[in-house]
């Protein structure tokens, strides 16, 4: 049954955020910072790789070296490189997209979900993985920002959260088979541990960031009601 702009079916509603919240010039300003912010990551990433291939850096024996304490420090530096230019371009459109979505949607949560996918996949592929491998790229970001942001979606009743969640599935949703050991090459033990570190999140975390509900004439009118009955 459709009543108005809220959306029902037997017992799940969908809530509608209040207009004057979601199309403000603080809203606006609040995306484009959020744009700018994804963006400048990107740009991070490229300068990086073109030092790295410009002068011939290789960079990547940086990254994670599976329980070798010599890769310790690749769980803060894996993210920022990449095995070449064809893996970073993979990576850079979806950091783009997925990073403005969660900055503008969730900026309370991306202050502890972005660190952990970051560093979270990090430390369980130095525990867990297989040994004599080395580990770099952003995926383990794509994915644990395509978990947060689908399974969020799904969990919460505010229709901007289940739009974005909708783009993240359609756009990336066949990144699920990254997490599986099918493609040599790729590190799906990163894929994995950050899928999981968002699904966890997105659970956790379901109660922030929550916008401000529309309200209806009527809804004002029951208060003012509610408050002359109490009065007298």
């Amino acid at each position: 049954m459709r009543t108005g702009d809220e959306v029902s079916c037997s017992s799940m509603q969908v809530h509608i955020p209040d207009p004057d919240y979601t199309s403000s010039e603080r809203a606006r300003a609040n995306f484009r910072l959020a744009a700018k912010i994804a963006l400048g990551f990107v740009v991070l990433l490229w300068l990086i790789q073109l030092l790295n291939g410009g002068l011939d850096l290789e960079l990547q024996r940086f990254g994670v070296h599976p329980r070798e304490f010599a890769g310790l420090p690749g769980i803060l530096l894996a993210p920022l490189l990449h095995g070449g230019f064809p893996h970073l371009v993979t990576n850079s459109l979806p950091l783009l997209v997925l990073g403005t979505v969660m900055l503008h949607l969730y900026p309370n949560s991306a202050i502890k979900v972005i660190p952990a996918v970051y560093l979270g996949p990090g430390i369980a592929v130095w525990l867990f993985a297989r040994e004599s491998t080395i580990h770099v790229g952003a995926s383990g970001l794509v994915y644990g920002l395509v978990s947060y942001i689908f399974v969020a979606g799904v969990i919460r009743r505010d229709r901007r959260a289940i739009a974005a969640s909708l783009l993240v599935f359609f756009l990336y949703g066949s990144v699920v088979w990254g997490v599986f050991p099918i493609q040599p090459g790729v590190s799906w033990e990163t894929h994995l541990a950050a899928a999981l570190i968002g699904l966890a999140l997105a659970i956790a975390l379901r109660r922030l960031d929550l916008p401000p509900l529309k309200r209806y004439a009527w809804e004002d009118e029951k208060d003012e009601d509610e408050d002359q009955d109490k009065e007298k």
